[in-house]
């Protein structure tokens, strides 16, 4: 296995029990994991993409942090991550949509 060049976490706002109840889930992170992996394959960046729990920024969800840039983003769309793709494969985070 090769490794990735960037790690993507995307919070789909898990708890312990399993169940989906967060912010995240509730406005479309599963269908935005979905868009991102056919958008880093399309593009043909090297990189994993995880699911996580809650990351506690529930107020900007749907959050993702990209490593090991550590770029943390919020209230993401599809056409987001566009523009989001397209700064990485330019080396540069995008301020306008960050969190940090």
């Amino acid at each position: 296995m090769q490794k990735p060049q960037y790690h993507f976490l995307v919070c789909n706002s898990f708890r312990l029990q399993g169940d989906p109840q967060g912010i995240c889930n509730k406005k479309g992170a599963v269908n935005l994991l979905q868009y991102l992996e056919e958008e880093i394959i399309d593009r043909g960046i090297n990189a994993q993409i995880s699911s996580t729990g809650c990351m506690k920024v529930c107020d900007r969800g749907p959050v993702m942090v990209i490593y090991p840039n550590a770029w943390w983003y919020g209230e993401l769309t599809e056409e987001k991550v566009d523009d989001i793709l397209d700064a990485l494969e330019d080396g540069e985070p995008v301020d306008e949509y960050s969190l940090c």
